[in-house]
């Protein structure tokens, strides 16, 4: 009767941990009445949710420490650039090192990591407040906020009214030894080659070499290397990094020279995470308003269209904008001033990264053109703050 006794109690013991442990996709998918419950409370059973990211610490930590006081969850945060975020995760995973449960990095790197099959889709009620031109196919990772590529310029060594209206403009002697460039921005690269023709854009890339630019690898490195400056101007600068270091005083702006062009930011569920039921409400988190505010709150470009005046619009826009209207509504205008300007094409190149950018690589052949997105002048007018049109 003991031994009985005892079995019983084991059965009953493990299965509600059973229960709790549920395969990961499962937990990614589960949609019933009660989900949000249920996630709450196995995400704090489970105590922990491991986040690896390339987000610069002063917005990760922010989130992680507004997720940990909403939920009571405890985030390990481990944060690289995008390159090595990729190679760790493929690294854990060939060893069969199952550490990670949400990765947040950059949409190319996200996308190889779908490629490698070590992503799994995951349901969220936010997920219907995203642009769904901006969601992949596959669904295996989302965009949780965008960044634009800028030209950054320290303000004590460089005036405003230096800085040329097209990027051809620094092909001037006297910009030679004082521009910098972030070693890994292919898609900046290439968004300029498509626009301009590829005869025209291999010889202004060649050119550009022949002016010496200081290359560097990583956006926060070049950003801070512009407001001490080391590096009078940058060409390839993410606006949230400029607006960051201007909100603490630092003598940098950004000019956005056309054409403009943006890359998404993803976050994703790790498919063998082991903490799935607290990855799942991260992920919700992030794409929730709440989220979405935050970053928009640091000074980043949210993705979705339900928590921001201006959200951003799709995966990879390359934008083309009239001057004489709002920096929202330019990358939405239905007609132009000009031939070819006013117009949004989205951009999906997805290739490996390797520094620092040559021209010679460039050569892919251009993506489809999507439908123009229509216009929504509703939030133009307020979408000076996150686009950094108030810094005149």
């Amino acid at each position: 009767m003991h031994k009985l006794a005892a079995v019983l109690a084991i059965a009953l013991a493990i299965g509600p941990a059973q229960a709790q442990n549920s395969r990961p996709e499962d937990v990614y998918r589960y949609r019933g009445a009660d989900r949000d419950a249920r996630l709450v409370e196995r995400a704090r059973a489970e105590g922990t949710v491991v986040l690896y990211t390339s987000l610069a610490p002063t917005e990760s930590k922010p989130l992680a420490e507004a997720f940990e006081k909403k939920y009571g969850v405890k985030v390990e945060l481990w944060r690289a650039l995008s390159d090595k975020v990729v190679q760790r995760v493929i690294t854990e995973a060939q060893g069969r090192r199952n550490a990670v449960d949400v990765i947040e990095t950059n949409g190319p790197e996200m996308e190889m990591l779908a490629r490698e099959k070590l992503l799994a889709e995951v349901s969220s009620p936010y997920i219907a407040d995203l642009p769904p031109e901006a969601i992949p196919a596959h669904r295996l990772w989302y965009p949780d906020r965008m960044n634009f590529f800028v030209v950054g310029y320290n303000t004590q060594k460089v005036q405003r009214s230096e800085i040329p209206a097209t990027y051809e403009g620094f092909l001037d002697p006297k910009w030679k030894g004082r521009i910098g460039l972030e070693a890994t921005d292919q898609e900046w690269m290439a968004t300029l080659v498509e626009t301009w023709g590829e005869a025209k854009g291999m010889d202004y890339f060649q050119k550009l070499a022949a002016m010496k630019p200081d290359v560097r690898k990583g956006h926060v490195l070049l950003a801070e290397l512009v407001a001490a400056g080391e590096v009078p101007v940058g060409l390839t600068l993410y606006n949230s990094n400029v607006v960051s270091l201007k909100r603490k005083g630092a003598p940098i702006d950004f000019v956005p020279v056309q054409p403009v062009a943006a890359r998404p930011q993803g976050i994703g569920a790790a498919r063998a995470a082991p903490h799935p039921n607290a990855a799942l409400l991260f992920i919700d988190f992030v794409l929730s308003p709440e989220g979405q505010k935050l970053f928009e709150s640091l000074g980043r470009v949210p993705a979705s269209t339900g928590s921001s005046p201006c959200p951003a619009r799709t995966r990879g826009w390359q934008l083309r904008r009239p001057r004489s209207t709002p920096p929202c509504r330019r990358a939405r205008a239905p007609h132009a001033a000009r031939p070819g300007a006013g117009r949004v094409r989205p951009s999906r190149r997805y290739a490996a990264r390797s520094p620092p950018p040559d021209p010679q690589r460039a050569r892919r052949p251009a993506p489809p053109r999507g439908p123009r997105p229509p216009a929504a002048p509703r939030w133009a007018a307020s979408c000076a703050a996150a686009s950094g049109r108030g810094r005149r």
